[in-house]
């Protein structure tokens, strides 16, 4: 958005090489004959008019550019019909490209727009135009005015509303910039085109900058899901996942299972993400769990055994891990005939974790059937067990059944699952 677009020089060059000033017809009958011609050569002009434009004209042909410029008051002066102000915002334009002066450029622009005598196919291209001369010279206002009249006559440009969206964002309305950007991805994704990811990344960018607002909120984890469903690449999902953390209030166990997401999707980076996964599976009781994440850490060279704080882990891990299997038999039949599901769940977890996927699902089966536990808490679980005993089509139907705040995670399990094709 910094200089004049090539396409509107075009147009400018164009009509610099056509006439605009006419000789009056001979007779009636010529004027007749010639009104065709007349028409497509230039605007209606007065006797007045054509001989005070006639020299700027032909300084112009001849790029005099300082004889046009003389001649140009007393033609602008003269110039008072829709025609005329027509005529003159072509000089203007014309002569300003000549010498570089880009307020006469505006100027032009500004004139031929309000004379209402451009064709249709050129309007978009001198709202443009007249946009990008505004914006470069801080007036936004009329920045804007014109981008949104380009995308009013342009409604399948998406550059249109890029531009636009750049416009609303520096006025201080990231809500309109972000609508803006959505529908211009939309527009190029319909069209069968690649997106580009810095238009997700901005629209992203400016939807989580103004989380309070519920919409932008809720914006800014549809645009993270579209961004990683576009690039999935590692960096993109990790940021897009906590993205969701930042924009939902999750308890722990939510915070707990979007830590197992993040390592399915390879998304963990750094020890403090191992460090926070596997004290997190400890402190719920997942002992198993927790020592196959450190042992999978540690084989990956992802965290450092050696150091105090996984020390710590490898060694309370252990220590619970020995008769932790051999009850879980006596804790299975007694999680079975409870009254509710909270014990199903927990001995679901603790078989999950073993990697006894079949007894887990069946647990997880018995805790939504019992009730007494969060639905939306069991489902995830139980999808996950399921994908990982190879039911991905089970698997998929419980991350969609997921409302709440877990609705968005399942979303990015599903969306993972679409990508990666586990």
């Amino acid at each position: 958005m910094k200089s004049i677009s090539r396409t509107a020089l075009g147009f400018a060059l164009t009509l610099a090489g056509a006439s605009v000033v006419a000789t009056a017809p001979a007779d009636a009958q010529k004027r007749k004959k010639g009104d065709a011609a007349a028409a497509a050569q230039g605007p209606t002009l007065t006797k007045e008019e054509r001989a005070a434009l006639l020299p700027v004209q032909t300084a112009i042909a001849a790029k005099d550019w300082a004889a046009a410029q003389a001649a140009l008051p007393a033609a602008t002066a003269a110039a008072t019909s829709p025609g005329g102000r027509y005529a003159i915002g072509r000089f203007q334009v014309e002569i300003g490209l000549g010498t570089n002066n880009v307020a006469l450029q505006s100027q032009g622009f500004d004139n031929l727009l309000a004379s209402g005598q451009l064709d249709a196919a050129n309007l978009p291209i001198i709202y443009r135009n007249q946009a990008v001369l505004a914006n470069n010279a801080g007036n936004k206002a009329k920045a804007e005015a014109a981008y949104a009249k380009v995308v009013e006559l342009s409604p399948n440009d998406p550059e249109a509303m890029i531009n636009l969206a750049q416009i609303k964002n520096d006025l201080k309305k990231p809500a309109e910039a972000v609508q803006l950007i959505t529908r211009a991805i939309e527009t190029k994704r319909a069209a069968g085109q690649t997106v580009d990811e810095s238009w997700y990344k901005y629209a992203l960018k400016l939807a989580f900058d103004g989380r309070q607002n519920p919409a932008l909120r809720e914006a800014s984890q549809k645009l993270s899901r579209d961004l990683v469903a576009a690039y999935p690449t590692k960096e993109n999902w990790r940021d897009s996942i906590l993205i969701f953390r930042d924009t939902n209030n999750l308890d722990a166990a939510a915070e707990l299972d979007v830590l197992r997401f993040m390592r399915a999707s390879n998304a963990l980076a750094g020890e403090r993400d191992w460090y926070d996964l596997i004290d997190g599976l400890y402190k719920a009781g997942n002992y198993a769990e927790a020592k196959a994440v450190l042992d999978d850490g540690i084989a990956k060279r992802m965290i450092d055994p050696k150091k105090a704080a996984f020390a710590e882990l490898v060694r309370l891990t252990n220590a619970r891990m020995a008769g932790d299997r051999a009850s879980l038999g006596g804790e299975e039949s007694k999680a079975m005939a409870a009254a509710t599901g909270v014990n199903a769940l927990k001995i679901g977890d603790a078989f999950y974790g073993y990697g006894e996927h079949a007894k887990a699902i069946a647990l997880y089966r018995a805790a939504l059937t019992k009730g007494g536990v969060d639905t939306n808490l069991v489902n995830t679980r139980l999808a996950m067990a399921l994908l990982a005993s190879g039911d991905r089509a089970g698997a998929e139907a419980a991350f969609r059944s997921l409302t709440g705040p877990r609705q968005n995670l399942g979303a990015f399990w599903l969306a993972w699952l679409a990508r990666s094709g586990a």
